[in-house]
């Protein structure tokens, strides 16, 4: 009876990977075959790390490049999800509730919470990762079935280096400047809410807004977005260049990372604010 074997979890395009799996290893499955992938995505974003702040800096023109692709896919789609989310959901529910009482002008406090801490760094992290990380992935998908991940290593060089280091910092940044833009137009989408459809006045729901509004939760929602970035690549870059099978690998490669990478984010979105609500908690009162 023949058995299963699996690859080693070293990148290809690596100097120095093992060209041939162990012979008798059986493949993991289940939560020993996850713990291996988690551990397997940290060793590269290690090493992804210390080649940014490492001579020699070849990335830096894939990473120029990269940073403008990723904007020019994400910038009108994070526009239009971001203003007519906060039109919806905060602004015109939100906005029923607090016509009710009267005090329509509070709407400006509420999205402080609604848009800068919450889901506008939240709806910039699914669209960052749908559109920008997805194609990366894919493009990875690509090259490791055309071999090119291969060639790297023939030549000598790093496929960590060359290729996820510039995609690696090109998200991590991009995600942190996309998410001034989604607050901006989160923002905007709660402005025609409270303005056009409710009637209230502008100085009213910026007034509301500009007193609840604090440092702590503008550069925590960037910070938050940034390392959003760091663990989209991680995951996309990844799967992209572990892909198995040919076309069809690259395609479940790629719906494997949209999904790891919403729950990456969930999951982190989760842990951060709870913690920077417990280390600023006067950001947490609406007045």
């Amino acid at each position: 009876m023949s058995t299963s074997v699996v690859d080693p979890p070293a990148l290809p395009g690596t100097p120095g990977a093992p060209v041939a799996p162990p012979p008798g290893k059986k493949a993991s499955t289940g939560l020993p075959a996850m713990l291996e992938e988690i551990a397997a995505v940290l060793l590269m974003v290690g090493r992804a790390a210390r080649f940014s702040v490492t001579p020699p800096f070849t990335w830096k023109d894939e990473f120029v490049e990269q940073t403008i692709l990723v904007i020019r896919r994400c910038f009108f789609p994070v526009i239009i999800s971001t203003t007519f989310f906060g039109l919806g959901a905060p602004g015109i529910q939100g906005g029923n509730i607090t016509y009710i009482f009267g005090t329509v002008d509070r709407l400006g406090a509420f999205f402080v919470m609604a848009s800068v801490r919450e889901f506008a760094p939240w709806i910039n992290g699914m669209v960052i990762a749908g559109v920008g990380g997805t194609a990366i992935c894919a493009d990875l998908g690509a090259r490791k079935v055309r071999q090119e991940l291969d060639a790297l290593a023939v030549l000598g060089m790093d496929a960590v280096r060359e290729i996820v280091v510039p995609r690696f910092l090109a998200l991590g940044l991009v995600t942190a400047l996309m998410n001034l833009v989604a607050i901006v137009f989160g923002i905007l989408g709660g402005w025609i809410a409270a303005v056009v459809v409710f009637g209230d006045t502008s100085a009213g729901y910026l007034g509301t807004f500009s007193s609840n509004f604090t440092l702590p939760d503008l550069l925590g929602s960037v910070i938050k977005t940034s390392l959003f970035g760091f663990i989209i690549a991680a995951v996309c870059c990844y799967k992209g260049m572990t892909v198995k099978g040919g076309a069809e690998g690259v395609g479940r490669a790629v719906n494997q990372a949209v999904v790891m990478s919403f729950v990456g984010i969930w999951a982190f979105n989760f842990v951060f604010t709870t913690t920077l609500l417990a280390a600023f908690p006067e950001t947490g009162n609406l007045h």
